[in-house]
């Protein structure tokens, strides 16, 4: 997986620098190629309209609790609903937890899904793999993840990549497993960018998109020259497959190393200090922040992890004992900043003109258990959670779905995550019938036979 980090240095996940990478001319890694969008289009496989949408995802590792946020249950036992107390907000179709307040102020532009539900091992990694890709890993199978193969299928519309990850990929979680945040078995050149740093801190700087100092563009140049006369001296090279691919990845990665716009796109110091300020000068809230300013610039899909692990740091991973977090921890800094940060976000692109264009969803490994445990939080629960959805054609104010009394089960229109994937793909206007390049060369379709998006939630 490919790096952006702030101190210069691109690694792979195989060990290999920026400058290994290029001295060894494997430009075409970077998986620059142009996928067969207009075949697709011809087929009927993708909506021209719609593909020019965009997608968020917030994927808040380490798992809200359903009960005291999203699916109250003020009428059960104390030990089901919980110490909060719901708010009404401005859709007149659900009430949400007293410790969000500013996402009841804009609820009329989201809805919430309450019916989530899966049946693999209540541990974080399984749910981060079928939540991102719509399956569970297995057989040594590993799908790519839904913004992967969005660029496989649909390719760039800029100097930047389609998918980026900000502000790093999930690290351990407990269950050493796949989080399902690369290409998987589309292949090295289709993985995301990654940050790989904290945009909030003091001495963020842009990526170095450009090549290292040592390297420079004078030598790049001059490599673009040799490798032309390479080229033009081998007969019949420049007119095979296998030289035009590898003229276009060139080409783009040249392009993007030298970008001025993909540069820009970065530098949040071109955002006013109230704008920021709006969005919360942490790490999720100026990811929200950098979220928005890459998609507003042409990416495809950007996914930001709220947290990195659920170990030694507050997060949604409420189990009540150290080294997690207290639902006290929940209530005075995990909500808070999410609060502030999302509702930025969405109020942001609403007042540009981009939430119609830009499906910005919330999603979470699992729920926590009905039952508040003798720590005084709760535990893993994969039996039913909420996640919600804006933008990108979803009509807000809305739920679908109902849990039961105490929140444990779906009720009502059970939702599992090859469901939620297959939403997203519909939003980007991507035929749920698309196979792609599995392993040994097999068709792989996007998402499993008979899955279909939620249709509910969009106007």
């Amino acid at each position: 997986m490919f790096k952006f980090s702030g101190d210069g240095s691109i690694t792979t996940c195989d060990g290999v620098t920026r400058r290994d990478f290029l001295q060894v001319g494997m430009l075409g890694a970077l998986g620059l190629t142009l996928p067969s969008f207009q075949a697709l289009k011809a087929a009927g496989k993708v909506d021209s309209k719609k593909s020019q949408r965009s997608c968020i995802m917030i994927f808040n590792l380490g798992a809200p609790s359903q009960l005291d946020l999203w699916d109250m249950k003020p009428d059960a036992p104390s030990e089901i609903r919980g110490p909060f107390k719901p708010i009404r907000t401005k859709s007149d179709a659900f009430e949400i937890s007293e410790i969000l307040p500013l996402h009841a102020k804009i609820a009329d532009k989201f809805s919430l899904v309450r019916s989530c539900y899966h049946n693999a091992a209540a541990v974080h990694d399984t749910g981060h793999q079928m939540m991102q890709t719509g399956r569970l890993f297995t057989g040594g199978v590993n799908t790519p993840h839904v913004g992967c193969a969005a660029e496989f299928l649909l390719g760039r519309r800029s100097d930047l990549p389609a998918h980026v990850i900000l502000p790093e990929t999930m690290g351990p979680t407990g269950g050493n497993m796949p989080h399902g945040q690369d290409a998987g078995f589309l292949g090295k050149a289709y993985d995301p960018f990654v940050l790989n740093s904290d945009p909030s801190t003091k001495d963020f700087k842009v990526p170095d998109l450009l090549p290292p100092k040592e390297i420079g563009e004078v030598r790049l140049e001059r490599r673009r020259m040799m490798r032309e006369l390479v080229d033009s001296s081998v007969k019949n090279f420049e007119a095979s497959e296998q030289a035009k691919l590898m003229d276009s990845n060139f080409e783009s990665a040249y392009r993007i190393m030298t970008s001025t716009q993909a540069r820009e796109a970065f530098d949040l110091t071109k955002e006013p200090m109230k704008v920021r300020e709006r969005y919360g000068l942490n790490r999720f809230g100026q990811s929200c922040l950098l979220a928005r300013r890459l998609v507003e610039r042409g990416v495809r899909m950007v996914t930001v992890n709220t947290f990195i692990t659920v170990f030694g740091e507050i997060t949604w991973d409420i189990h009540g004992s150290k080294p997690f977090t207290s639902i006290e921890g929940m209530r005075d800094i995990v909500a808070p900043m999410y609060d502030q940060g999302y509702t930025a976000l969405i109020e942001d692109l609403f007042q540009r003109g981009m939430l119609d264009d830009t499906m910005v969803t919330c999603l979470a490994e699992f729920g926590r258990t009905p039952k508040v445990n003798p720590a005084g939080g709760r535990d893993h629960w994969p039996n039913c959670w909420t996640v919600n959805f804006a933008g990108g054609g979803v009509k807000g104010g809305q739920v679908v779905g109902k849990s039961d009394d105490i929140g444990a089960y779906p009720a009502e229109r059970p939702v599992d995550p090859g469901e939620i994937v297959a939403t997203i793909y519909e939003s980007l206007g991507i035929d749920l019938h698309t196979e792609l390049p599995g392993p040994q060369g097999r068709p792989y379709p996007v998402v499993d036979f008979g899955k279909q998006g939620i249709k509910e939630l969009f106007a």
